[in-house]
């Protein structure tokens, strides 16, 4: 194909990819800017990854619904959208549970991963997966200066979530979330430490590229988390903030396994009865395993993306 050709081809694909990130947002900020305005309550999501350390007041119901786009491996085309619904009921005013579901839609095609991506695949609304978790605050940053909560989880997946082929995944994970305010609450400042511990096994398959590694043996992996961001509340109900993401992967026999540093800024409107938050994430840096086609190799795009988009809306009862 002529060099122009090529880079015609490329331009092309990268503008329909922004298109596909700034829709959404379009799409949010004229359905959002509809309705009232008010100030943050508790346990509202005020950014897209990291969680503040507020709790539902006892006998409170939040449904939550979170779609998250993750974007470009850095050759082919590989597009997921995880879907995730939850439910979530304040036990007492310092002690939350919840309980969600995950549906998994891939498209993926031109690009081979070997040990992680073995084919294209695509499909619509898959059942990936469930996860209950716990949420208990020791310090109120309303009432005691200074928030902190620890948050622990239980989450099984049929679903592998980079290929979308079927891998049988449990994982515990445990937060301690911290959460400050400032300027009288319009300045507000949250922090997550903890790590996630997961063991799968991987289905096999049938008709696999030649020489391809596809393990089947089960695995261990330990994934240390460190996440921090701040939202400011620039007029009645709007919030705009930004965060940032670090997640490590140790793995049994390679030790470690990927980083990655992800960061981006999110826009945040609330009313008395649903609260929306936008996200758009970037991965600045990553590193441990590469593949040869991928186009930068200062990122980690093996089981990572360059971009993702996160959607959440909640709703209070």
């Amino acid at each position: 194909m002529p060099k122009t050709s090529t880079l015609a081809l490329k331009s092309r694909s990268t503008e329909e990819r922004s298109l596909r990130l700034i829709i959404p947002f379009v799409l949010f900020s004229l359905l959002i800017s509809i309705f009232g305005v008010r100030t943050a309550q508790a346990d509202e999501n005020l950014l897209g990854y990291v969680k503040g350390a507020e709790p539902l007041p006892q006998g409170a119901w939040e449904i939550y619904e979170i779609l998250t786009l993750r974007n470009d491996k850095g050759s082919g085309r590989y597009q997921a959208i995880d879907s995730d619904t939850e439910f979530e009921y304040g036990v007492t005013d310092r002690f939350s549970a919840s309980a969600s579901f995950t549906l998994m839609n891939i498209d993926t095609s031109g690009i081979l991963i070997d040990g992680y991506l073995p084919k294209d695949e695509k499909y619509f609304a898959r059942p990936a997966g469930a996860e209950v978790a716990l949420k208990y605050n020791f310090l109120s940053p309303a009432k005691d200066d200074f928030g902190l909560a620890s948050y622990l989880a239980l989450e099984y997946r049929g679903v592998d979530r980079h290929s979308g082929q079927k891998k049988d995944t449990l994982s515990w994970s445990l937060l301690f979330l911290f959460q400050k305010y400032f300027l009288e609450g319009q300045l507000i400042w949250v922090a997550n430490v903890g790590a996630e511990s997961t063991y799968s096994h991987r289905a096999p398959l049938s008709d696999l590229p030649a020489d391809f590694d596809w393990p089947e043996v089960p695995e261990m992996e330990l994934e240390p988390k460190l996440g921090t961001g701040v939202s400011y509340r620039f007029a009645p109900s709007w919030f705009i903030g930004a965060e940032t993401l670090y997640e490590a992967e140790y793995e049994t026999e390679v030790g470690l396994e990927r980083w990655s540093v992800f960061a981006g800024p999110s826009l945040h409107y609330g009313s008395a009865s649903w609260w929306g938050t936008l996200t758009y994430f970037r991965q600045l840096r990553g590193g441990g395993e590469t593949y040869e086609e991928q186009d930068n190799k200062d990122l980690h795009l093996v089981e990572k993306t360059k971009d993702e988009v996160r959607l959440k809306v909640g709703f209070n009862f």
